[in-house]
């Protein structure tokens, strides 16, 4: 049986790990998209029922969309109950694709269970900046007594 406390401590190094390769992706990708003149991106995703997906992104120059590149970009991976980060190489898209999905893990870890959630990430490659919204579903109802 796992030990809570032994639970703890892998999953706090499993999310510092996280963070990190979150923040070196961050800068590969927006590097990556500044070298092909793109502005903006937009990722939306949805989930739920225990799956879910990126379902679309889209590239922008000023308020046209652009074709997103097939530029290579470094990427690293984390491993669960593992603090080392592995490197790899990937396609520009699949590089924001992965970073959206450990942004998820890291702050809403579970999205695609039960009741879901969407939302869309936007990339504002000047500002380097990445904005989540988030919209979690859920269920809800309504309990009435009546005595006559």
């Amino acid at each position: 049986m796992i030990d809570s406390k032994d639970f703890a401590e892998a999953y706090a190094l499993h999310k510092q790990a996280l963070d990190q390769a979150n923040a070196l992706d961050k800068d590969a990708v927006f590097d990556a998209l500044a070298r092909a003149g793109i502005t903006s991106v937009m990722a939306t995703f949805d989930g739920e029922g225990d799956s879910g997906q990126i379902e679309d992104i889209q590239a922008y120059t000023g308020e046209a969309e652009a074709e997103l590149p097939t530029l290579s970009v470094e990427c690293q991976q984390v491993a669960w109950n593992s603090p080392k980060l592995e490197a790899s190489s990937v396609n520009l898209r699949q590089a924001i694709e992965a970073l959206c999905y450990d942004y998820l893990e890291q702050e809403h870890g579970g999205w695609e269970n039960n009741d879901g959630a969407f939302g869309e990430f936007t990339f504002d490659v000047a500002g380097r900046r990445i904005d989540l919204k988030f919209n979690g579903r859920f269920s809800d109802f309504a309990t009435f007594s009546h005595t006559f």
